[in-house]
């Protein structure tokens, strides 16, 4: 069997394509003249909705889009959505398959690839071809500590990418595409019934226009209410590095890192973070880098736009009363 072409999964199961899909379609267009062949993205999609996506995924980067159309009670159902992606790879012949890392990419993701006898790599921080022509998976290991470069000796090549690696492309709703409407058989055993909706509140570091991320320099988990305050003043999201969630001050999806979100936001500040490689990858693509740190010779200093020598916690109250400031003027 000929093996062609990049398959990216577009995640849609409450009516809206999850940004991370586009993503990846960016991320494929980049690929796809060293892996030859087309770009397809499957998505399962009700029918009020159905050419609204299509059009999407077509000005994202899609050549051709296989199309599932369900009644919408059958969106949140994620055996559905195995099926069709199973379906959409039998048809395509991917060389190379594209998921979201996404909590429902995740439960999609392994379930097609033990259904196809394929290796999957999961939580990817890049994919790239080799001088060998290979496909290559990048994803750290052992907790983070190591980048791992992996191929897969099966067909197709499938990774789960996290969102927020790779930057959002610029939509081109002039590009012209083909869309495949695909049949995908469904009885009533396949239905779902939503019969509650539990709510958590959780924070999506990888779209944040500004960041201001604390790390070690944090003498205590109270003080953290200073930098909330500095955030919140400035309309950012508030981050940390790896050893304040370890210690249990901050939730894990406030980490940024390899074990933790990649974000690149256009305004990036590192209080007392001393840069430490992990984090630095997850930061380095910022459109700009302040860095406030103690420690003159702090490793982050040289991936910064302005790196401050000084307190964090003068600096913070100095801020928060410079914006008090500016408020009262305005």
């Amino acid at each position: 069997m000929s093996w062609r072409g990049i398959l990216v999964y577009a995640e849609n199961y409450s009516g809206s394509i999850h940004r991370a899909s586009f993503e990846l379609l960016g991320k494929a267009r980049g690929l796809l003249p060293k892996i030859g062949g087309v770009l397809h993205a499957a998505i399962v999609t009700s029918e009020e909705n159905a050419e609204k996506h299509s059009k999407e995924l077509i000005a994202f980067g899609a050549d051709e889009v296989l199309e599932y159309i369900v009644k919408e009670r059958f969106l949140p159902n994620p055996v559905v959505h195995r099926n069709a992606l199973i379906d959409a790879i039998s048809y395509a012949k991917p060389k190379l398959v594209l998921v979201p890392a996404t909590p429902w990419g995740r439960s999609i993701a392994p379930r097609v690839a033990a259904a196809i006898r394929t290796g999957i790599t999961a939580d990817c921080l890049d994919v790239y071809v080799d001088d060998a022509g290979d496909i290559v998976q990048v994803r750290p290991a052992f907790t983070g500590n190591i980048i791992a470069h992996i191929k897969t000796l099966t067909s197709p090549v499938m990774a789960t990418v996290r969102p927020g690696v790779f930057p959002l492309p610029q939509p081109d709703y002039s590009r012209k595409g083909e869309v495949i409407a695909k049949n995908l058989s469904l009885s009533e055993d396949d239905d779902v019934r939503v019969v509650g909706v539990s709510k958590r509140k959780t924070v999506k570091l990888s779209e944040a226009t500004i960041i201001v991320s604390i790390g070690k320099g944090v003498r205590s988990k109270e003080d953290i209410k200073l930098f909330e305050e500095l955030a919140k003043a400035l309309n950012a999201q508030l981050a940390c590095s790896r050893p304040l969630v370890d210690m249990g001050w901050m939730e894990r999806d406030r980490q940024v890192g390899f074990s933790g979100n990649i974000v690149r936001p256009r305004l990036y500040i590192a209080l007392g973070i001393s840069g430490a490689p992990q984090h630095i990858a997850g930061m380095k693509d910022s459109q700009y880098i302040i860095a406030v740190n103690t420690d003159p010779s702090a490793p982050i200093a040289k991936y910064c736009d302005l790196f401050v020598v000084g307190d964090i916690y003068d600096i913070a109250k100095k801020l928060l009363q410079a914006l008090e400031g500016f408020k009262e003027v305005k």
